[in-house]
């Protein structure tokens, strides 16, 4: 398989999260929108890793770069990372939206006023 394949699908999966991002008006959708773009950024993660291993074969490695010769990619490192801040950012996102549902019983980000409302100040 051609090395320019997955940077390309995870170039047309960023945009299409971006473009989630810009034109949703659901708060859900817009988690999922920001989803996909980090499942993009773990391709190219790892898709770098792979295509930089097969690029330097032959290349001779310190001792201190690797120890040892299984030692794991740092895309494939990398990727786990963004896995565990996806899981965190969904956590948070989803228990924040339910929070404003139960509040105002609408998701509509556009409805979503960031000011304190004049009764609750004044009260």
């Amino acid at each position: 398989m051609h090395v320019v394949i997955p940077y390309v699908v995870g170039a047309l999966l960023f945009g299409l999260g971006v473009y989630g991002v810009l034109r949703r008006r659901n708060a859900i959708l817009v988690l999922m929108a920001v989803e996909l773009m980090l499942n993009a950024v773990n391709l190219i993660l790892v898709t770098a890793d792979v295509s930089l291993r097969s690029a330097l074969t032959g290349v001779v490695v310190e001792s201190w770069a690797r120890p040892g010769s299984a030692a794991p990619g740092t895309g494939g490192v990398l990727a786990l990372f963004v896995i565990v801040l996806a899981a965190a950012e969904v956590g948070v996102g989803l228990a924040i939206i339910l929070q404003y549902y139960r509040m105002r019983r609408a998701v509509v980000v556009d409805d979503v006023r960031l000011d304190a409302d004049e009764e609750r100040v004044a009260g």
